[in-house]
């Protein structure tokens, strides 16, 4: 006779977490599944019409060390009397979905999701984001499945493989199967609980993105290196190198440079108004131009109301990698992206400017809702004179001058070195 499982309580259940299948006792063939990833279900391996089965019971913890015990019960009770569990599972589901009268596969519920509201995201940047990574990780393997029989364990299948090695991916991705498999609930095209949901659910068979992901910062220069660098750029020719210059100058974000169009510049009041939907707070956005930020404009060939500042030679605006190309050909070790921190770390270091006007020349939204419900200034007169005081930081020194400085500030170190002995 086959050696009999020792039966297992709930805490020793809960302790086992080395990949395979651990048997629990109880219930002949009724063990718990624990993969790579750490995730784990419950199995019943069981001999259904002379042939070798397996069957799931759900996901652990989910499913209780009891409630799993009292399914395989049912399940095995079931085989007894002739009757394949699996099979009448699967009927079952199918039967709930000819009560539909319409199917619907998952990759026909997404582009209708995406059809539904892609015209309120707000760039074309973001549904291409959306139907790539559906394309590439999810239609091969829920693309031909009707919604109604998606479960956990597809979902887990899309998952699991880049879980761990392409995290801020998958998270996204998760989130995007959730929003469809949402909409086609909406859509009564299923029923159920969402199999893609985090709270409550994935959350006990993945692991937490949180802890998984590295914070990786912008490359960016250091403060003292802009004046520098800045002389560098101005010599440097070209549609690419004036963007990135007016971007340092504003401490704006590239792609609100490249878009920019001459119906934005308000150049008697010397602002620069980004609309909303070019915005990623989706807030306008009055930007104070410095006079070296105006003296660039003057230099670019002005057009009609809609013709972009910046333009690449065939007269279109800028691609997404023309001003990081003028890096890498500068060979400087930063992204363009980089110089709104590097703006962040003067304002903090080398002024006295609060930090909600520094918060506000950036655009960042403001995290506090109460905070963000009385404060309804842009504090652009406080903000012109900031940019001007970065502008005139940016200015090249003539050598004479650096070299003085640089003086200076060795001056001060030893004093401060002589203070500290």
């Amino acid at each position: 006779m086959p050696r009999k499982a020792r039966e297992l309580g709930p805490l020793s259940v809960s302790r086992l977490t080395e990949p395979g299948l651990h048997a629990v006792g109880g219930v002949s063939g009724l063990s718990l599944q624990v993969l790579q990833s750490g995730a784990r279900s419950w199995i019943l391996r069981a001999t259904i019409g002379g042939r070798r089965r397996e069957m799931g019971l759900g996901g652990y913890p989910d499913v209780t060390l009891a409630r799993a015990r009292e399914a395989a019960r049912d399940a095995r009770a079931a085989i007894r009397s002739g009757v394949d569990p699996i099979e009448t599972g699967r009927k079952a589901r199918q039967s709930l979905g000819a009560t539909q009268t319409t199917r619907m596969s998952f990759r026909n519920a997404a582009e209708a999701y995406v059809g539904a509201h892609g015209s309120a995201w707000r760039n074309s940047k973001h549904r291409d984001q959306w139907t790539s990574t559906l394309s590439t990780y999810a239609y091969p393997v829920l693309g031909h499945l009707d919604v109604s029989r998606i479960e956990s364990t597809h979902i887990l299948r899309v998952l699991e493989p880049i879980w761990l090695t392409k995290t801020e991916t998958a998270t996204r991705l998760r989130g995007r199967l959730e929003r469809v498999l949402d909409w086609a609930s909406a859509r009564d095209f299923r029923t159920g609980p969402n199999p893609a949901r985090w709270r409550g659910h994935l959350e006990n068979l993945l692991a937490n993105p949180a802890q998984l992901r590295r914070v990786v910062h912008h490359k960016a220069l250091a403060a003292d290196e802009m004046p520098g660098f800045m002389a560098r750029l101005k010599k440097v020719d070209g549609q690419g190198a004036r963007a990135l210059e007016f971007a340092i100058f504003t401490a704006a974000r590239s792609g609100e440079v490249r878009g920019a169009v001459w119906a934005e510049i308000d150049l008697a009041n010397a602002v620069w108004t980004v609309p909303a939907e070019r915005m990623k707070a989706g807030r306008e956005h009055r930007v104070p131009l410095s006079e070296p930020a105006m003296a660039l404009l003057r230099t670019q060939k002005a057009g009609d109301s809609t013709s972009p500042v910046f333009t690449a030679p065939s007269g279109v605006p800028l691609s997404d990698m023309t001003l990081s190309a003028v890096l890498r050909r500068m060979k400087v070790d930063a992204v363009p992206h980089g110089f709104r921190s590097t703006f962040r770390d003067w304002i903090a270091e080398r002024t006295a400017y609060p930090n909600e006007v520094a918060e506000m020349a950036l655009a960042h939204t403001i995290a506090s809702k109460v905070e963000a419900a009385y404060r309804r200034g842009d504090l652009v007169g406080k903000r012109r004179q900031l940019m001007q005081d970065w502008a005139e930081f940016l200015k090249p020194q003539p050598a004479a001058q650096a070299s003085k400085s640089q003086a200076a500030r060795r001056g001060t170190k030893r004093a401060s070195a002589g203070t500290a002995r």
